[in-house]
């Protein structure tokens, strides 16, 4: 093996590398490149010149919502992105204006704006955020570049020694290095081998698959609400979902999904008929008007795994993780794209009032990471956790009684808005979830709903219309 190569830089430059060139990745990249003069991506696989999938990503075939609480911390670190993924054929879609959703107590009613969604592919939203860090000044993307391991010891991590694709080792060294690799990072066993002490980690998994197709939406839908169908964890059964969202291009992305012995398969015979057998058949109803346009694809990728790097008091400086390489979560709640943007912000956030070179500036970002890391965790580890054979630590007492709480909550989130926006405002990570212990709310959730639940999908007879009609107006 040829003797690494080892960059010679600046003593007064700063100098980043991001570990991924993924949307983690490029967030913490948009992130640093304010506070270093340079930012090196290494990426080990090619990256799509356009909307295109991405090698390293499977599961983009499947529905993936940014949430408000995701949005805006994106749009803090890319000023003008929101304006540009909706330019390219994204829909913000208001909250819960433009949702039809069946939770366990019963259908939301689309209420006023409280909170929003942007709606699109993955391929389109993860190349929008891409192609704008990409033209930032100062970063570089290595690409078909192995990491190898990191440089220093236990107390500072110095760079990062990679495989390029001439076949050479090189060693990169910065100031700081940012793991964003992924489910898949490596990160606990490279800090191992500088001799850093092993996070401690959780895991849920409840068995989970899912399944998705696109279809051609029918003619006049184009500002069709997002439509779903939750499970009751409740229920003694396996827990199925079903969901549309409409994307760019005239098309809805429909996925399913089903807990241990009640997955959906990848059978396009069976897709329509998985969705009827769900607790309302509304979406298969839907699509049963739409013209398939794909395969059925399926993934069953949907353990929540969780790191707790923020514990480790003898962290190394220079180091960070970001994204899915601190926590991984059930994708039926859509919040690993909003918590690495709200990671992203709150790297930006510290970097701004302190020094890169500062003792336990590391240790300090992690530890701010942690934060709404611990919000989603919380969140689906506490649903998963409820589901037949469902594998992972069971919840104490009280988190028992404040599912109570919460059981009570959504009811009264059907028929109140007050609920309902605290609600929505924890749902999209734009509030912490102490908001649903606001004395306010917990006075409301007492009293209950205002309005009687509903006793079916609060769809209006214009959208109905207009999926029946076919997509070619014609009566189907």
């Amino acid at each position: 093996m040829s003797e690494p190569h080892r960059e010679r830089r600046g003593s007064d430059s700063r100098h980043a590398v991001v570990i991924g060139g993924g949307m983690a990745g490029m967030l913490a990249t948009a992130a640093l490149s304010q506070y270093v003069d340079k930012v090196t991506v290494v990426e080990r696989d090619s990256l799509p010149a356009g909307p295109e999938p991405r090698k390293g990503l499977p599961q983009a075939r499947h529905v993936h919502l940014l949430w408000s609480g995701g949005a805006r911390a994106m749009e803090a670190l890319l000023p003008g992105v929101t304006d540009r993924w909706l330019m390219a054929g994204a829909r913000r879609i208001p909250l819960p204006t433009g949702l039809v959703s069946l939770q366990a107590q019963g259908w939301l009613r689309r209420f006023p704006e409280m909170q929003f969604v942007i709606a699109c592919s993955r391929d389109l939203l993860d190349w929008i955020v891409r192609r704008d860090v990409m033209a930032l000044p100062g970063v570089t993307v290595l690409e078909r570049t192995e990491l190898l391991g990191l440089e220093g010891d236990a107390g500072r991590v110095a760079g990062v020694r990679v495989h390029a694709p001439g076949g050479t080792e090189e060693v990169l060294t910065a100031d700081l290095v940012v793991d964003t690799s992924g489910r898949g990072s490596r990160a606990v066993a490279w800090l191992g081998a500088l001799g850093v002490p092993e996070a401690h980690e959780e895991e849920v998994d409840s068995g989970l698959a899912y399944a998705s197709r696109v279809f051609r939406a029918p003619g006049g839908t184009h500002d069709f609400p997002v439509v779903n169908v939750q499970a009751d964890a409740r229920q003694p059964v396996p827990g199925r979902t079903t969901t549309i969202v409409p994307i760019e291009d005239g098309r809805w992305l429909v996925t399913l999904s089903g807990t241990r012995g009640g997955q959906p398969t990848d059978a396009a015979g069976e897709f329509e008929s998985f969705a009827r057998g769900v607790r309302h058949p509304v979406v298969a109803e839907l699509i049963a008007h739409a013209e398939p346009l794909t395969d059925v694809f399926v993934s069953h990728s949907t353990i929540n795994r969780r790191r707790f790097f923020e514990k480790i008091q003898a962290w190394p400086d220079g180091f960070l993780a970001l994204g899915d390489s601190v926590a991984t979560y059930n994708p039926v709640y859509g919040h690993g794209l909003s918590v690495a943007a709200q990671g992203a912000l709150a790297l930006r956030d510290i970097l701004a009032a302190h020094d890169l070179a500062a003792h336990g500036l590391a240790h300090r970002i992690q530890r701010a990471v942690a934060r709404p890391v611990s919000t989603a965790w919380d969140l689906a580890t506490g649903q998963d956790i409820l589901y037949p054979d469902a594998v992972g630590k069971q919840p104490a007492i009280t988190s028992r009684l404040l599912r109570r709480y919460v059981d009570r909550l959504i009811l009264t989130a059907t028929g109140r808005p007050l609920v309902a926006k605290a609600l929505f405002d924890v749902m999209t990570l734009s509030a912490p979830i102490t908001t649903l212990v606001k004395p306010e709310v917990v006075t409301a959730v007492v009293r209950g709903p205002l309005k009687k639940p509903l006793d079916g999908p609060p769809l209006t007879e214009k959208e109905l219309a207009a999926v029946v009609q076919g997509p070619s107006g014609a009566a189907g």
